[in-house]
């Protein structure tokens, strides 16, 4: 007998219930096409890596460590590699011991083990709005509510994220951290200034808040360094999350967690159940990148294509857009956060835009109450400079189409 989605809707979890398809996997069956100039995808340009060294490294490693890098691993990760982690943290002015490092499956799994540790059903979590539709994914899996705090051109305001938590205290919730992204943030590409870190740090201080501060995109800046992270100021109740998705190869899925030593063996605990140990092999190729490869070099290089392909979003926007568009200027990271005039919406507009063969990600998938929708977020550090003034060019023609259409029905 065959079955369908509905023999199986009584048995799932009631964890899965408010799970819903990712904004941007949703798109990526068409933006992926040839002819269709993507700016919705998040992808590091890996081009820029020197492949052909990068595959002699890893045959090395196979051939002369492959008995290691081929075999199961430990849960917390290797110690090597938590070692290398450690100095490129103190290059922030993170301070961090490798036992308190927990190795992870990329960004993604370092979330998700932040929120089966702490997440109960009706839990709160606030977040920037918009923020990373990947966080939005993990908290409505564990059935938490996100209340998301307001951002401006300088982050996260410090005194709506002290309204925030008064109104949750006072309607008797529970709130247990702050996820927040201060640096080139995804998906507004702003960050939070130093006055502002401080003011945070003090509010979630004085609440009894731990902090998750998610940094991806904080050594990919175009303009000297970035703000020091939240991490770097205080290290008691801020969990630091990283990567190498963005600075590396997303492909090996390789980040880690710094975490206060006192839930250091709760999070090893819950990794081992979840995934028995993280890739012995990806953290060796990542390691042995780290040890014999000018990693740094290859850092500069990668602030230098994406500062040329940001400026070249910036100049195609202004020479381009239409009357009534404005966007974010990012000083690092991936992205930028466009918004449309009032009445247009940017969800509304996406298959308008696929037929015009752009692609972009519309901002209801940033929010978890899925408002947004005069916002998208486009995406520089993929597509060529050529590229992007065409998908911007692409891109403007829709807006203008949908405007021109808004008006006549406005006067009908």
């Amino acid at each position: 007998m065959r079955t369908t989605l509905d023999d199986y809707t009584d048995r799932y979890a009631h964890r899965v219930s408010g799970m819903t398809a990712s904004e941007i996997r949703a798109l990526f069956a068409v933006a992926n096409r040839p002819e269709v100039v993507s700016l919705a995808g998040g992808m590091p340009y890996v081009a820029a890596l020197p492949l052909d060294t990068v595959g002699s490294m890893i045959g090395q490693l196979i051939a002369q460590s492959g008995d290691v890098a081929l075999q199961y691993g430990v849960g917390q990760g290797m110690l090597e590699l938590r070692e290398r982690i450690c100095e490129l943290m103190s290059d922030v002015g993170i301070e961090g011991s490798p036992d308190d490092v927990v190795v992870t499956i990329g960004g993604q799994q370092a979330l998700d083990l932040v929120g089966r540790l702490f997440l109960d059903p009706g839990d709160v979590v606030l977040a920037e709005g918009p923020t990373y539709v990947g966080a939005l994914g993990v908290f409505q899996a564990a059935q938490a509510e996100v209340v998301h705090v307001p951002m401006d051109d300088d982050g996260l305001i410090p005194e709506a994220l002290e309204e925030a938590l008064a109104a949750c205290v006072a309607a008797g919730r529970r709130v247990k951290f702050l996820y927040t992204i201060p640096t080139y943030q995804n998906p507004a590409g702003v960050t939070l200034t130093e006055e502002r870190r401080e003011a945070v740090l003090d509010i979630c201080e004085r609440a009894g808040l731990l902090i998750i501060e998610d940094d991806p995109y904080g050594r990919l800046g175009f303009h000297g360094e970035a703000p020091r992270p939240l991490r770097a100021r205080r290290r008691d109740g801020v969990f630091y999350l990283s990567t190498f998705s963005k600075t590396f190869a997303p492909g090996l899925r390789v980040g880690w967690i710094l975490a206060p030593h006192a839930v250091r063996d709760k999070l090893v605990m819950t990794s081992e159940a979840n995934i028995l140990c993280p890739s012995n092999f990806a953290q060796s190729v990542i390691t042995t990148y780290l040890r014999t490869m000018p990693w740094r070099e290859q850092l500069k290089a990668y602030q230098q294509i994406y500062g040329e392909r940001r400026d070249a979003m910036m100049a195609s926007l202004a020479d381009l857009m239409p009357e009534g568009v404005s966007w974010t200027r990012p000083d690092g990271g991936l992205f930028v956060w466009a918004t449309l005039p009032d009445g247009l919406d940017a969800k509304a507009m996406v298959p308008r835009a696929i037929a015009a063969r752009v692609a972009y990600v519309p901002g209801t998938g940033f929010y978890a109450d899925g408002t947004g929708q005069r916002h998208m977020r486009l995406n520089f550090s993929y597509p060529a400079p050529e590229r992007i003034r065409e998908g911007v060019r692409r891109l403007a023609g829709v807006i203008e189409q949908e405007a021109a259409m808004r008006a006549v029905f406005q006067g009908a």
